[in-house]
This record gives structure tokens, sequence and C-alpha cells, in this order.
């Protein structure tokens, strides 16, 4: 279908799930003849995707060898985060992104996430927007980034913004309010039991990992259920084993499963990392939440972890408890919290926010610019008038 609106462009981070199912949630309520692309270095994480897009398949950088020791040498610029010399793979996929970008003439390249794409986007004269995420980031490199870009999303409510996230950009940044990804729909807590045959009276903690870390710690889980003997711990997702655990009857490791949402209406109390779609998931299932942060570059989910906590969203667990008295002193915490503070923070219209705020931005900016018709003609004229 001809349009006469400007392509939006994403570039989507291929670790985990999480990046490209908050760009397909997204996308999904752009309008129907908006063209949209995509460029990722796992295109498969968009299989099955409902709406018809263009996938660009990039070069996949990450591990890529550097030819040399002495271009292994070569210090990294305090306004970049990694920028190896002589590596072929970030030359195509730099080459690639930007003849994409030109050549769809994009009006708007959303980056989901990468601080120097940003700094490339103004180079080239692309309009971008930043996807915003906690941690660590007032380095000159983020900063760059943030400054370089003509606005950032943030896909989360305003009060979890960091008070050291300064004001200037603050200003320039939307925030859709909590964006959840999980399109499945919620059962009762009650018939979740009922499906996954769980007693429909016992407490039940479920602990889960997202695909982008190494794993549930399992050692101290098996403190936990000796802590709490009367309550049944779910774990959901890869476990991280030291290798000398003890198995025990109130600890049952389901792995990975498809119906993660019945495991979580099931429960009583959740345990998870701070990833940005786990937070949004929890509060929208209104559960207690134990929130353990994992490693993460910038301090990403620490940070995340420390702004709920001092919402009183949620427990903060930075640290796995080895001991009894550790795991009930936690565990007590999390039966005392008001869901409500976590619940308030889920917005269930947050994607199609985001969605509306990109497309009045894109046309916003692009308003009264002469359409490529235009522009032809304008150049013929010139060409005639120069004979």
């Amino acid at each position: 279908m001809p349009t006469s609106k400007k392509p939006i462009s994403f570039f989507v981070h291929h670790q985990g799930r999480g990046h490209a199912r908050r760009a397909m949630a997204i996308i999904r309520h752009f309008s129907e003849d908006r063209p949209v692309s995509v460029m990722t270095a796992d295109p498969s994480l968009f299989d099955g995707f409902e709406r018809a897009i263009d996938v660009i398949a990039l070069p996949n950088m990450i591990g890529a060898a550097v030819p040399t020791q002495a271009l292994y040498d070569q210090p990294t610029p305090s306004v970049m985060h990694c920028v190896p010399m002589g590596v072929v793979e970030m030359r195509q996929t730099m080459r690639r992104i930007l003849d994409h970008l030109d050549g769809i003439d994009a009006g708007l390249f959303v980056i989901d996430v990468s601080a120097e794409l940003a700094l490339l986007s103004r180079i080239a004269s692309v309009p971008a927007v930043s996807i915003r995420m906690h941690g660590d980031r007032n380095d000159p490199g983020h900063l760059g980034a943030y400054e370089a870009s003509v606005a950032m999303l943030a896909p989360f409510d305003e009060r979890l913004e960091q008070a050291d996230y300064p004001a200037h950009l603050r200003e320039k940044t939307f925030y859709s309010g909590g964006l959840c990804t999980t399109a499945a729909a919620v059962p009762s807590r009650e018939e979740a039991r009922r499906r996954l045959g769980l007693d429909p009276d016992r407490e039940i903690v479920v602990a889960l990992t997202g695909g982008g870390g190494a794993g549930t710690p399992y050692a101290p889980l098996t403190v936990a259920a000796r802590a709490a003997p009367e309550t049944l711990f779910i774990t959901i997702g890869p476990l991280h084993l030291e290798g000398h655990e003890t198995d025990f009857a109130n600890l049952v490791n389901a792995g990975w499963v498809d119906n993660v949402v019945e495991y979580l209406a099931a429960s009583d109390i959740v345990l998870a990392s701070a990833g940005d779609n786990t937070v949004h998931e929890v509060a929208m299932l209104k559960r207690p939440y134990i929130v353990a942060p994992e490693w993460r570059y910038f301090n990403e989910q620490q940070r995340k972890a420390e702004r709920l906590s001092e919402l009183s969203a949620a427990v903060n667990m930075p640290a796995w408890p080895g001991d009894f008295a550790g795991w009930q002193a936690v565990l007590e915490k999390a039966r005392g919290l008001d869901v409500e503070k976590l619940a308030t923070l889920y917005e269930a219209d947050a994607a199609e926010r985001a969605a509306r705020w990109l497309e009045a931005t894109v046309d916003g900016l692009w308003e009264g610019a002469p359409t490529a018709a235009a522009t032809s003609a304008n150049a013929v004229n010139t060409a005639i008038e120069r004979a």
C-alpha cells in the first residue's frame, strides 16, 4: 500500500528475548500504513510475528576477533563503550545499518540498545530515539548518546526513574508507563493451581530467570527450602548449579515452560531478577515480589531493584541468603508488602502509548518536509535551469 508516512526502523539487540519482544509489542500498535523495519543480529527472534515488517540481518559482532595485537592495544575513547579496531563484522554492521537507513529514507531510528549507534545516527543525520535503561549511565558515552538522540523512550513509570538522571535529559524522555510484553491471558490463582495440579492452599514461591541470564542459583534455594519447609518453591527457566546441591521435596524445578504466566499466577510470592518485562509482569499479576538483581553492565538491575525497594514495591535481595534466618526474614518482608504499590507501576496500554508517541514524534519532525517526488522534481528543474 503506497504511503507518504516516513519509515521507522528499529535496531534490536539480540541478547535475551526482551528487546525483541518489546519492539514487537510496540510495533503491533503502529498504523497499518506505517513502513517498519527491524535490524538485528538474530532475525529468528521475529519468526512468526504477525505484522508485515522488513527484518534485516546484521553480522554478529559479539566476540569477533581483533586481527592484531597492536589493534587490540588501542584504548577505547571515553565517549564510546565497545569499539574494537579492525573488526570486519563491525564495519559490515555499520555499513549495513547506514545503507538500510539511507535506502528506506528512514524518518526515525529507534535504538534498543546501543550508545554508539545513537552517535552514528546523529552523524548520519537520521533522527534517533534511544530506549532508556536503568543503571550507572552518566558516563560520557551514555550522555553523548542521549544528547545525540532527539528523545528517549523509557518503557517504565517515571516514578522508577533514578534521581541522578540529568534534568535536561528527563525533559526529553517519554515515559510510557510499565510496559509488559506478556500477551497470554492471566488465570486466577485458583484456576492456575488447578491447571498445574498444585495444592490450592499451600504457600508457593515461584523463582524464575529470563533468557539473558546465567540461571537461577539453585544452591541458595536449597537453603530456602529447609528454612521454610511448609512452602513449596518452584523454579522456572535455567538453573545455575554449584555441583553439591541436595534436592528437597518442597523444591521443584519446572525448567523451560511455555505457560510461565500460569506458574506466576499460581504463586503467592515471586522471586525473580529485575529485567524490564519481569518487573512489569509481576506488577501486572499483583504478586509480592522479591527482586534478586542479576549482574548486568552498568549495574542496570541493581539500580532498578534499589528504586523498587525505595518505592516499597518490592523486597530488594542483592545477595542470596545462605542461612535459615536470612531466608525467613526475606520471606516475611515479602508477605508484608502492599502489592498495590507495585501494581501501580504497570500500565496495560504502555506499548500502545509508546507506539503513538513514536509516530507523533516522527510525524512532527518531518511535518512540512518536501516529499521525495517534490525533491526529485526540484532537482530536475534546477538541472534544467543550469543547462
